[in-house]
């Protein structure tokens, strides 16, 4: 079977290589046979940490044996305070590293939770509700809104079928599905638009597939095993845990050399044997820092608290450090650098580009032309364009414990929010205008119509991608209300400002109406859908953090290079990093397909120039972690999807989104930021290095009292003093 290829295959072609039925699927006896051929349809459950090795783990450091040694013989010495102090100490970190690492590797756990229990199945012909993980390839399945996909497939029937993939792709928006070939066989993920992926949801509409691949064959399962590779993997010191490492060993032998050089010096003065044994062990225990374990976890755990105060959550001590040392910080988009809000930010009508003021979900801000506020002087074409944008929507603006929320699509939430801003309601309008009939939104007609009873009669409201609305527009609205022809020259102009629109990677929606003289006996697209008039177009956004920029900036005065990783399209994050400062002269952009072109080697040479990538997928964001890591980078990476536990997992330090984030990638992370906000990660940073600081001060001043009390020893043997 095809494991990559699925998408190229037509219907006939699917079902050869499948062994099975687009209309009555498999048989029962079939299905039990390939069930036992390939395994459930579940994702493979890494058996639990052993307790008592994680707890033995704890006592691997060298400093730590050469405090138990210390403790050892302090007791020989019958030093029981001294002793006692060392064992205590040894204990209570050892405890405190048993804790946080045991509650660590949970991620293939969270990874399960997103398994579906039942799944819609048809089997000889016969639709049934069977458990999900009796799922086999070459099963067909139904999906409909609201359904969550169990596994991989290949869609032979869609009738405006939409699916939310962010968590799998990083793509905010729903994506539009069509049962249609794909000619190109290296499509990523998000392009599959024939492909359902397991634990993505189905948003509206509904179709039919033919599994393709199940458990851990899926591309969530995939995202899974390369979970299980990191966790697996050998797991790197931090900066902190190096540097105490190379102190152990400093101290260790420095202590042995002052002690073998003080007790030769006894000897040859004449002091006996037992007396200088007993000296040297003694200062070879004074020599240890014993507090040192203590002093480090404390501050640390001061760090974490002052890091709560500042919006991030760390789950595992050392990451305050590691914070500290980061050079490197690779970010994604959506809802970190942005605000995961869809806001209008232009209108066109008339021959005239309009300004929207105010950003997100709340109905603040103005319309402005060159003529000042349109809430000082309204007029008709306007209004008609905004109310068809609320007429022709299926979403919902609501006030939500003092905050804007949108229930639905965000790009129909976008157009409800600009029209709130000049006080139009869409309660008022459902109840002035009710639905009469809709024809759905469709990925090839790139379309959606709704009809509505006016008080002049039944009205079709349409909106969709501007070039394809544009051809079955005949007529334009002007500024003041009048409906006059559509010129060739007046297409060209909105086709113009359609393009300038995007190349600033806004998001245009073209809206236009029909009145109708009757109410038609069936919603069909191609009845419905021509001699429409043009109203004009919406150009939408999701805005950039205000903070976000300023935090890059200070990111960049600190030495630290901030990377954009994302799974929307390169235009629109080539547009954002400019506008964030990202995206510096003589930097590159490439994309996932670009990506697969590179070696490990050529990426690792690219790296360093490159600070945004685009349409990338897990493995994508793997390699580019693992390229910055060989370059010697201590990287930084955020995420909120499936997508992204993978990266977390293998970067220095791993940033989970608090409020957008699955519980996968909290899971795989070191620090959670609560308020998924970019800012919040630079403040982290900033914390983590006052952290070092005062770690570095600390062991300055320990180091600085057991180095007194040797040389006190060494001097007064030296000079032949009585022994202190």
């Amino acid at each position: 079977m095809k494991s990559n290829g699925w998408h190229t295959l037509t219907v006939e072609s699917l079902e050869r290589e499948l062994g099975s039925d687009g209309n009555n699927g498999l048989t029962e006896r079939e299905a039990e046979h390939r069930l036992t051929t390939v395994g459930p349809n579940e994702l493979p459950e890494a058996p639990p940490p052993s307790p008592l090795k994680i707890f033995l783990a704890q006592f691997s450091s060298l400093i730590v044996w050469v405090l138990i040694g210390a403790a050892v013989v302090s007791g020989l010495l019958q030093e029981w305070i001294d002793a006692a102090a060392i064992v205590a100490i040894v204990i209570l970190n050892a405890i405190l590293g048993f804790v946080q690492e045991f509650r660590a590797e949970r991620s293939l756990a969270a990874l399960r939770k997103l398994s579906v229990a039942t799944a819609r199945v048809i089997r000889e012909g016969v639709a049934r509700s069977i458990p999900a993980r009796e799922l086999v390839p070459g099963d067909l399945i139904q999906a409909e809104a609201g359904d969550r996909i169990p596994a991989d497939s290949r869609l032979i029937y869609a009738t405006s079928l939409q699916t939310q993939e962010a968590s799998l792709t990083g793509e905010s928006t729903p994506v539009g599905k069509s049962a249609e070939a794909i000619s190109q066989i290296e499509v990523p993920l998000g392009d599959r638009r024939n492909m359902l992926f397991m634990s993505t949801i189905a948003v509206s509409g509904k179709g039919r597939a033919l599994v393709t691949s199940t458990g851990s064959q899926t591309e969530l399962g995939k995202i899974a095993a390369m979970i299980h590779r990191e966790a697996q993997a050998e797991q790197e010191e931090t900066p902190l845990q190096r540097r105490l490492e190379q102190l152990g060993h400093t101290l260790l032998w420095l202590s042995l050399v002052i002690v073998t050089v003080v007790f030769l010096l006894g000897m040859l003065r004449g002091v006996p044997l037992i007396m200088m044994f007993l000296t040297s062990v003694s200062l070879a225990v004074a020599a240890i820092p014993e507090g040192l374990p203590a002093v480090v976890t404390i501050t640390l755990a001061l760090g974490v608290t002052r890091m709560v105060q500042r919006h991030a959550l760390i789950r595992r001590l050392p990451a305050v450090e590691t914070l500290g040392s980061t050079t490197v910080i690779c970010s994604d988009k959506t809802g970190t650098l942005t605000k995961n809000e869809m806001t209008v930010t232009h209108l066109y009508l008339d021959g005239e580009v309009l300004t929207v003021s105010g950003e997100g979900y709340a109905p603040l801000g103005e319309i402005r032309t060159e003529e000042g506020p349109t809430s000082a002087k309204p007029y008709p074409g306007l209004t008609a364009l905004l109310r068809a944008g609320v007429l022709c929507n299926g979403a919902e603006l609501r006030l939500e414990s003092f905050a804007w929320q949108v229930v639905g699509d965000p790009t129909e939430g976008a157009l409800l929010v600009v029209a709130a801003k000049t006080g139009l309601s869409k309660a008022d309008l459902d109840r002035e205008n009710p639905v009469l009939g809709e024809v759905p939104f469709d990925s090839e007609r790139k379309k959606m119509t709704v009809v509505r009873h006016a008080a002049s009669g039944p009205v079709a409201y349409v909106k969709g991608a501007p070039d394809v609305l544009l051809r079955d527009c005949t007529a334009w609205m002007t500024r003041d209300g009048q409906i006059t022809a559509l010129t060739e020259e007046s297409r060209q102009r909105i086709l113009s400002t359609n393009r300038q629109f995007a190349s600033h990677a806004l998001r245009v929606l073209g809206v236009a109406m029909r009145p109708l003289d009757i109410l038609p006996d069936a919603y069909i697209a191609t009845s419905l859908e021509q001699d429409l008039t043009f109203l004009g177009l919406v150009g939408m956004k999701d805005p950039i953090r205000p903070e976000a920029k300023a935090a890059v900036e200070t990111c960049r005065a600190a030495g630290i290079r901030t990377v954009m990783i994302t799974g929307d399209h390169k235009d629109t994050a080539v547009a954002i990093a400019h506008d964030l400062g990202i995206l510096e002269t003589g930097a590159q952009a490439i994309s996932g397909t670009e990506l697969d072109q590179l070696s490990d080697d050529e990426l690792e040479q690219r790296v360093t120039g490159t600070a945004v990538y685009a349409r990338v997928s897990a493995e994508h964001k793997l390699r580019v972690v693992r390229a910055w890591k060989r370059r010697g980078a201590v990287v930084a990476m955020t995420g909120d999807g499936v997508n992204d536990a993978p990266a977390l997992k293998a970067a220095d330090i791993g940033v989970a989104m608090g409020i957008t984030g699955t519980d996968v990638t909290k899971e795989a992370s070191d620090m959670v930021v609560t308020d998924d906000n970019f800012a919040s990660i630079a403040a982290a940073v900033e914390e983590g290095r006052a952290v070092f600081d005062n770690i570095r001060k600390a062991v300055f001043y320990l180091l600085s009292c057991n180095i007194s009390e040797i040389l006190l020893m060494l001097l007064a043997t030296l000079f032949a003093l009585p022994l202190p």
